[in-house]
């Protein structure tokens, strides 16, 4: 049975959400319509195979959920960007923060449909497990929120998890203690980068024989590697 794609609109322009719905459902799609990005956080969005998103809104702007999405939630979703942001550096930030492609507004249906489907189709060609993270028998599923080595569980927090997704994402390659802070850690405040060592130690500990592939550089920061 064909999988009928889901699309999440996010626009606070409530006209232009209703057409774009009703000609996304007449070409076989079915859409949801939040408001803001701040709604849209209260939907699963996982569950959704696309989302189109403005940029200039109320509150969290457009780029602040994509870079959400992308760190701090580890959701692949694909993003299209519809707005009125046109230029140069507009569109080179909108790729920067996980779109994968940037619609300017005024823009007609057709177009809009065009790239849902060739965005869709990429999506489809990429490998099934692209959320999985895997070294030996350690495995971490950025859909799942779940870590395992073999059949047995790991229990982290969400700061140990998202930290271990970020070092599996970048293998051998040393991350400071700052850019962990900012991409773990967000907007939290009162926060230091000992709070780092002390999510890694717990962290280590947890992934028995796989916290020795968790290597601390003075001056560098941390990497998981397995050489």
């Amino acid at each position: 049975m064909k999988t009928i794609p889901k699309i999440l609109i996010v626009d606070d322009e409530k006209d232009l959400c209703e057409i774009l719905q009703f000609n996304l459902e007449s070409e076989g799609f079915q859409t949801e319509i939040v408001y803001s990005a701040e709604d849209a956080l209260n939907k699963p969005l996982e569950e959704f195979d696309l989302i189109l998103l403005d940029i200039m809104m109320g509150g969290i702007s457009g780029y602040k959920l994509a870079d959400i999405l992308r760190r701090n939630m580890h959701i692949s979703v694909p993003i299209i960007f519809l707005t009125a942001k046109s230029s140069e550096n507009d569109i080179i930030t909108g790729f920067n923060v996980g779109g994968d492609d940037y619609i300017k507004k005024p823009f007609s249906i057709k177009e809009v449909i065009a790239r849902i489907k060739a965005v869709l189709k990429r999506g489809k060609a990429q490998p099934s497990l692209s959320h999985i993270l895997q070294c030996d028998e350690l495995k971490l599923d950025l859909q799942r929120k779940n870590v395992a080595i073999g059949n047995e569980n790991i229990s982290l927090t969400r700061k140990e998890f998202e930290i271990l997704a970020l070092l599996l994402k970048h293998k051998a390659q040393y991350i400071s203690r700052k850019e962990i802070l900012d991409r773990v850690w967000s907007n939290d405040v009162i926060v230091t980068e000992r709070n780092v060592d002390v999510n890694i130690a717990r962290l280590r500990k947890k992934i028995g024989e796989y916290g020795n592939f968790i290597k601390g550089r003075s001056g560098y920061g941390y990497c998981f590697d397995v050489e």
